[in-house]
């Protein structure tokens, strides 16, 4: 979500009396690419650019198409392919073994289909939702860049009744399964191609202890795009000069976490308050909630003296459930001593969590970096810890 939000702030700044502008979306990609499809770039007719669709080895030849995008008012998309490793259609050998399909939209303010209004709609999301938009298509009445939401309410979004009846089960499949996938339809005989996308809300980063350990892990995550709270039951810990980058400050007692602090299935729970007692409460009262992941600072004999508090003096048994989402200690063995070290550990663990990867060395992965389809070798982005996320039907 940070890359949308990264969008929509450069795209306000935007005097649209002296500049035009278009969108970039990856829709398509078979083989290797640096991004996967629903990465997104937002281009002015000035040449500058924010968000990305490549590692910056396609971005000044989509710039070079935007413009004709911009002049002519119509949505295209554009194919790149990498796989050659001599001189392509780019001007130099990429080599990195993928062909990637681009849709280029421009951009009117004041027009109803702007895509913008869309990303903004989707950083407002507090649920699954899906998203559908046609990048290939001869249909009369389907012109590329036409979309189809499935939204966080369960409710369908869109101006075209054929295409809506038409991908009304695959966009609740999207948002059931958590798996994007890459469709072809026929409207009145005539073939289109859409991309069906999931969307989910970012990560949302919750600390119970505000001591000086923690602004380092509220920067990095920060840096990430995640929401981040910090709580304390100690005001004097909750300076703002302290978690400049925050998105909330929040003192709470120990007794009313439950009660006070929201967490969701996008939540991930960090326990570094130092004071056991504190935690111990704490853990009594999220065990059970929908964070997917809760992570504990500290050695493993302090863990364990909290799982045997739960246990004693409130019959809470820890389930092999919970203790797939309980990581204790916290972190991943990277040789972390300092604070700053010890924050690149937490969210490196956490956001190999949120995409269901090991935080291995990937020289060892035997597979393809990216998740791919087996059938047709196209690459889809990762998929946040499927098992946890509610399912959405349509209302």
């Amino acid at each position: 979500m940070k890359e949308f939000k990264t969008i929509l702030e450069a795209y306000d700044k935007v005097d649209f009396k002296e500049r035009k502008a278009a969108l970039a979306t990856v829709v398509q990609v078979k083989g290797s690419s640096y991004r996967s499809p629903g990465a997104r770039m937002l281009m002015l007719d000035n040449g500058r650019w924010v968000g990305s669709i490549s590692g910056g080895c396609l971005e000044g030849d989509a710039l070079r198409k935007a413009r004709q995008v911009i002049l002519s008012g119509e949505s295209r998309t554009v194919t790149y392919d990498t796989s050659n490793d001599d001189d392509n259609q780019l001007g130099i050998g990429l080599g990195c073994n993928g062909i990637i399909d681009i849709l280029i939209e421009p951009i009117d303010p004041e027009s109803s289909s702007n895509p913008i209004t869309q990303l903004e709609a989707f950083l407002k999301y507090d649920n699954i939702g899906a998203h559908a938009i046609v990048f290939e298509s001869t249909a009369k009445n389907i012109p590329v860049g036409t979309t189809v939401s499935f939204n966080d309410k369960g409710m369908l979004e869109g101006k075209n009744s054929p295409l809506i009846d038409l991908m009304v089960t695959d966009l609740q499949e999207v948002a059931e399964n958590q798996k994007p996938f890459i469709k072809e339809y026929k409207i009145d005989n005539q073939p289109i191609k859409v991309f069906l996308e999931l969307i989910q809300p970012g990560i949302d980063l919750l600390i119970f202890g505000g001591g000086f350990d923690a602004k380092p892990v509220t920067e990095l995550a920060h840096v990430l795009g995640w929401n981040v709270r910090v709580t304390d039951e100690c005001v004097a810990h909750l300076v703002p000069i302290n978690f400049p980058l925050a998105n909330e400050l929040k003192s709470c007692k120990r007794e009313f976490v439950d009660q006070e602090i929201k967490i969701t299935p996008f939540t991930a729970v960090v326990l570094m308050s130092h004071n056991l007692k504190y935690d111990e409460e704490v853990m009594r009262q999220i065990v059970d909630s929908d964070a997917p992941y809760i992570g504990i600072l500290g050695p493993k004999k302090r863990a364990n003296k909290i799982f045997k508090t739960l246990r004693d003096q409130y019959k809470i048994e820890i389930t092999s459930e919970q203790m797939d989402r309980i990581h204790a200690p916290i972190g991943l063995d990277i040789g972390a001593e300092t604070p700053d070290e010890i924050a690149v550990s937490i969210i490196s663990e956490i956001q190999a969590k949120f995409s269901n990867r090991s935080g291995g060395f990937i020289k060892y992965r035997t597979g393809p970096i990216h998740h791919r389809d087996g059938k047709e070798d196209q690459v889809f982005r990762q998929v946040y810890l499927k098992n946890f996320f509610p399912k959405r039907k349509a209302d």
